[in-house]
């Protein structure tokens, strides 16, 4: 069952499911004291998170399953069905929350996970999660470093017994995708299992608006695995790791014209041009949770390892581009995370915790490039090679201290203070004080709000040390000549919200925000490779207002989510070398939007179900992210909106001779709408980027 927090300790939360409730025969029987050490386990562990005052939106499986290729989708357009998140490219599993650049910090099972290169949200397999609460707002000190939005997972774990499901999902674009869950409990130790793997060709979106992209094809695998062991009632020994592993061609796009001559080669057609993306990611977690009356605490220690790296078309890229970049990006980190709460009495509980990580990056280059003339023209068509290579080891440390108090029994305040110092290309620290204030107005509305001071390093994954110099008069010489270090950003964050249950079938909620930012981080992709670079700047400022609803009856149910929003930036302080100087100088004296910058936002969806069937659907609606139209100033355009529907339908067929059977046919983008996610200009926008066409998939899949 769906856990129901109390609105008196988590006063805006809303659970954006919208699935009718079943009840089975069985839900009273008694079950072995396993399962029950670890509900007691897993209430504990979740009691280590406060949520006071912060905006919370629930989603389970039955939510995802409701969704058209239900556990097959991506976790990002999970993501995308909730408040505050708008989309941009699936290739890189990029969502913005509250118009910010990633700066998404990933929990599962209560652990913070570093992100990796190509964006921890692609390694996520949306069939292992149990539930997942997404948090917003002004939160409380125990979240710190990545705060645009908390992702706080928890996973399936294993069942009584021993079980598994197997499935296969095929489809438009020659998509195939087996998967395969297994899970147990023998006496003490539990154990939960999945994997997947994933053909098609639409790995990247496709630079045209045709139905079909050309040379796009990928290959995913993904692993996830959780082991407990039960030391006793109160005591749990966990081992948590996860692997994915994706291939990716990058898509081509026709009709474009050489810019430079290349000794003894034509430049091939830029239909026929073979770039390609490797991307690695995987992590490893020992935990060691403990409950001893009012004192819970968990220790953790874990490493994760990434890799990406970009294979250039060895001759089209000098021809087209003008640079050839091998390219190998690795981040391997380490660290240790421990959370403590302390019920002091009936009033207070008192929360702490320390982090450390470790983390070492390469970024290993070979670039081929032309020599240039003074005037810009290409002085030899004999490319030369230049090694860019470069690796920094950074530490962030950090620090917590709160205080849950209930001062009667419609009021509660969270207040505390955390610490934050980062030491790697930068070395810089901040204290960070937090209050939240939840209020029960009356039965069924709760209003609450907070404040939050914020210290977000840049991401060291992706900040690479400069090395302009060394292509001084060549084809990958930067128009400006000055790459500042990239700086932490510091934000004030103000966060206000009422919600209000109008029924026992309906609950509304509304939520404002507003973030006051010096060095506003950023990030763009300014070559071939899919490799996000990070910049700030100086000033900036964020502010939305968020509504949902969410109806619930016995067979059917619906839910609509509606958010509008503004960012802007001046004064680019870090990474000017990516920049042109006029681009430079317009924004150094006027305030732009930043080029994720949405104003408009909408997701909904409806289910209805009777007996073993189920139909559902639901749609997004953006009013398009920014773009620089011809001669006019950066981002001061944005692209045509768009609607997408997506449909899907499901039946059971239970107690067959190979357990219980569910079929699924989707149809995504069922109206074939074609739109633009990115036409190529803006600040830090790579190639064009068209939503998927219209596609259909057929599910089968079988639990025993």
């Amino acid at each position: 069952m769906q856990r129901k927090p109390q609105l008196r300790t988590l006063p805006l939360l809303i659970a954006a499911v919208f699935y009718a409730q079943h009840v089975h025969a069985d839900d009273d029987a008694s079950v072995p004291q396993v399962e029950v050490t670890a509900a007691h386990l897993k209430s504990a562990r979740i009691d280590l998170s406060p949520n006071i005052g912060t905006t919370v939106y629930s989603v389970d499986k039955h939510m995802i399953n409701q969704l058209g290729q239900g556990d097959n989708t991506p976790f990002n357009e999970v993501l995308l069905r909730l408040p505050g998140v708008s989309q941009d490219s699936k290739g890189s599993g990029s969502i913005h929350v509250r118009d910010d650049h990633a700066n998404v910090q990933y929990r599962v099972n209560g652990v913070q996970l570093p992100e990796s290169i190509s964006g921890f949200g692609q390694s996520i397999d949306t069939r292992f999660v149990e539930s997942t609460d997404f948090i917003t707002g002004a939160l409380p000190a125990q979240f710190g470093l990545r705060t645009s939005g908390i992702v706080d997972i928890q996973t399936k774990e294993g069942q009584p017994g021993s079980g598994g499901r197997i499935g296969v999902l095929v489809g438009s674009h020659d998509h195939v995708e087996p998967s395969a869950e297994f899970f147990g409990t023998q006496g003490a130790f539990n154990y939960y299992l999945s994997g997947s793997y994933l053909s098609n060709n639409l790995g990247i979106e496709n630079p045209q608006p045709t139905t079909r992209a050309l040379h796009d094809r990928t290959k995913q695998a993904k692993s996830f695995g959780t082991l407990s062991y039960f030391v006793d009632d109160n005591t749990r020994l966990g081992l948590m790791f996860g692997t994915y592993n994706g291939r990716f061609q990058i898509p081509n796009n026709p009709d474009q014209q050489p810019s430079f001559a290349v000794t003894g080669a034509t430049a091939p057609d830029s239909a026929q041009l073979d770039e390609r993306q490797r991307e690695l990611n995987r992590f490893l977690v020992l935990s060691l949770q403990k409950s001893l009356g009012d004192l819970n605490y968990q220790v953790s220690a874990f490493h994760q390892y990434s890799e990406l790296r970009y294979t250039p078309d060895p001759v089209g890229d000098l021809a087209y581009n003008g640079v050839a970049s091998n390219t190998l990006r690795t981040n391997s980190a380490n660290g240790v995370q421990f959370d403590a709460s302390y019920k002091l009495n009936n009033t207070h509980t008192l929360r702490t915790g320390v982090a450390y990580t470790r983390q070492t990056t390469h970024s290993d280059n070979t670039v081929g490039v032309f020599d240039l003339n003074d005037d810009g023209t290409q002085a030899s068509t004999d490319p030369r090679t230049i090694i860019d290579n470069s690796a920094k080891t950074g530490k962030l440390s950090s620090v917590y201290l709160q205080d849950e108090w209930h001062i009667g029994a419609p009021l509660t305040i969270n207040y505390g203070v955390r610490f934050d110092k980062v030491d790697a290309f930068v070395n810089e620290q901040q204290w960070s004080p937090r209050i939240n204030v939840a209020y029960q107005l009356a039965k069924g509305t709760a209003l609450h709000a907070g404040y939050s001071r914020y210290f977000t390093p840049p991401p060291q994954e992706l900040a690479a040390q400069s090395s302009i110099d060394k292509y001084a008069g060549t084809s990958n010489a930067p128009e400006v000549p000055v790459s500042d270090n990239v700086k932490s950003e510091r934000t004030h964050y103000f966060d206000v919200g009422v919600s209000h249950q109008l029924s026992e079938s309906l609950t509304v909620t509304a939520d404002a925000y507003y973030k006051k930012i010096r060095n506003m981080l950023d990030e763009g992709q300014f070559g071939q490779a899919l490799i996000l670079s990070p910049f700030n700047y100086d000033r900036g400022y964020a502010k939305g207002l968020e509504l949902s609803g969410v109806y619930n009856q016995k067979n059917w149910g619906a839910f609509l989510n509606v958010t509008t929003q503004k960012a802007e930036g001046t004064n680019i302080i870090s990474g000017q070398s990516l920049f042109g100087p006029d681009e430079l100088a317009y924004i150094a004296n006027h305030y732009i939007h930043v080029d994720h910058d949405q104003t408009v936002t909408l997701s909904g969806g409806a289910h209805y179900h009777w007996g073993d069937n189920q139909i559902s659907s639901d749609f997004l609606y953006g009013s398009g992210l920014r773009m620089t139209p011809d001669g006019g100033a950066p981002n001061s355009g944005h692209l045509p909106h768009y609607t997408t529907v997506n449909l899907a339908l499901t039946h059971t067929w239970k107690a067959t001779p190979v357990g219980t059977v569910e079929g699924r046919l989707a149809l995504i983008n069922a109206f074939d709408k074609s739109y633009l996610l990115r036409d190529g200009s803006g600040v830090g926008v790579g190639a064009p980027q068209y939503g998927e066409r219209r596609s259909l998939y057929a599910g089968l899949s079988t639990s025993f």
